[in-house]
């Protein structure tokens, strides 16, 4: 499995073997769109670890990410879901309508991959073959 960049817009800029590149034109989805694509325009297979994370966390939560969870200060959902986990509170984010359905310690995994997945930093991300692995 080779990572490719998930956004179809920014695909077909994308060479078959490119691994990373920078645009002048940002395309993409806010909201999915790693910081370093968003600002710099700097692009790679970290972004698209980026957005599989803020998916996870959406899933999980069933909440999109661009909404404001909090009002002071305003956090959209993966600041809002890194405040409970530093609280150690993260259980609170899964979906309600989960109930009963789904084992804690699993929907923590996936809190914890998820905000591993979106850290600010790319090379602090990991790898898509690590989180397939975890």
């Amino acid at each position: 499995m080779n990572p490719k960049i998930s956004d179809f817009g920014m695909a077909k800029i994308f060479e078959g073997n490119q691994t990373e590149d920078r645009t002048r034109r940002v395309v993409g989805t806010y909201g999915y769109m790693s910081p370093e694509y968003a600002v710099f325009g700097n692009f790679s297979a970290k972004s698209d670890v980026f957005s599989f994370g803020v998916m996870l966390l959406e899933i999980v939560s069933g909440k999109k990410n661009n909404r404001f969870y909090q009002q002071n200060p305003p956090l959209t959902l993966i600041g809002y879901v890194w405040e409970l986990w530093r609280e150690d509170k993260a259980l609170e984010i899964v979906d309600p309508s989960l109930k009963e359905l789904y084992h804690p310690r699993e929907a923590l995994k996936c809190i914890q991959i998820g905000l591993l997945c979106v850290q600010e930093d790319a090379t602090d991300r990991p790898s898509m073959l690590a989180v397939v692995l975890c």
